[in-house]
């Protein structure tokens, strides 16, 4: 069985989706659909933009979701799924694909969550950590011996999990992971602490424009971040795609229960090959491609 997976924040690079815009009409009318509904020519910083201007949360979430659907949609190759799931952003991506959202609300709905998510950042200094070579227990206890906000946010293979919150939690964390014997913790390059508490306000904004949403049956299952488990009704979909903002991205389990669902190989839809390389750390077994 054929799975999909649709990358998320940190995938996008300089030059993105212009290859598509040159070679394909259809991808081309997309990318210009995108730019009347965004209000600016995203289009613009994808192709000619600078990394700097590409990490804004505001243009990274959309245009991540670009490359992915037009790929998807508009792309050489036929997409057929068997099932899906995207990280983080990319169950936006995925949803698209799968024809539970249209283009025009799926972007709509990102660029409003992007939005939503750039404001909570700016409300209190906070930020995200990778930490390697520890098992997500001992993460997990030591979170919770910190008085400031820290949590585990992205489970995204065995020994790489990303934790979440104030500067102050997550430098506190840094120092107490590395005395158990983590062999590296990274502070990444981000704007705030995503799929955390300090996203509640980001949440509720979001949780409202996703309920005057229409959502469609999807044509395969997505398997959604907040439990891991493939999903197929809509009510059920727009409840997790809410929870995802405050909750922990559980990655390594999504991919093994897609497994033991009967995946068989792993494509990449959407700008970078990271998940290539994770779905690899979950099962050296399993082939992946991009599409």
């Amino acid at each position: 069985m054929k799975a999909f997976v649709f990358p998320g924040q940190g995938s996008q690079f300089p030059g993105m989706g212009k290859d598509l815009y040159e070679s394909s009409a259809k991808a081309k009318e997309l990318f210009e659909t995108g730019n009347d509904i965004l209000g600016f020519r995203i289009s613009d910083i994808m192709f000619n933009g600078s990394e700097d201007e590409l990490k804004q949360t505001k243009v990274t979430q959309p245009a991540i979701f670009l490359h992915s659907v037009i790929l998807a949609i508009a792309g050489e190759n036929e997409f057929h799924a068997n099932m899906v799931a995207g990280h983080s952003l990319g169950e936006f991506s995925a949803l698209v694909a799968i024809k539970t959202l249209s283009f025009e609300n799926g972007l709509k709905l990102v660029s409003q969550r992007a939005n939503a998510m750039q404001k909570a950042c700016e409300v209190e200094p906070s930020t995200m950590a990778a930490i390697i070579g520890l098992p997500g227990d001992v993460i997990e206890n030591i979170c919770e011996k910190i008085d400031d906000i820290i949590v585990p946010a992205n489970y995204n293979c065995p020994g790489q999990i990303v934790i979440s919150g104030t500067i102050k939690g997550v430098d506190t964390a840094c120092d107490l992971l590395k005395e158990a014997g983590a062999r590296m913790t990274l502070k990444l390059p981000v704007g705030g602490a995503f799929h955390s508490p300090l996203m509640e306000s980001a949440s509720t904004s979001l949780a409202m424009a996703i309920a005057s949403t229409t959502f469609n049956q999807p044509n395969c299952t997505i398997f959604q971040n907040v439990n891991a488990m493939g999903v197929s009704d809509p009510e059920e979909i727009k409840k997790n795609l809410v929870l995802q903002l405050t909750a922990p991205v559980k990655w390594t389990q999504t991919i093994e229960n897609m497994i033991a669902a009967g995946a068989s190989s792993f494509t990449e839809v959407g700008p970078g090959n990271v998940l290539q390389g994770l779905v690899k750390k979950v099962d050296r077994k399993m082939e992946v491609s991009s599409f």
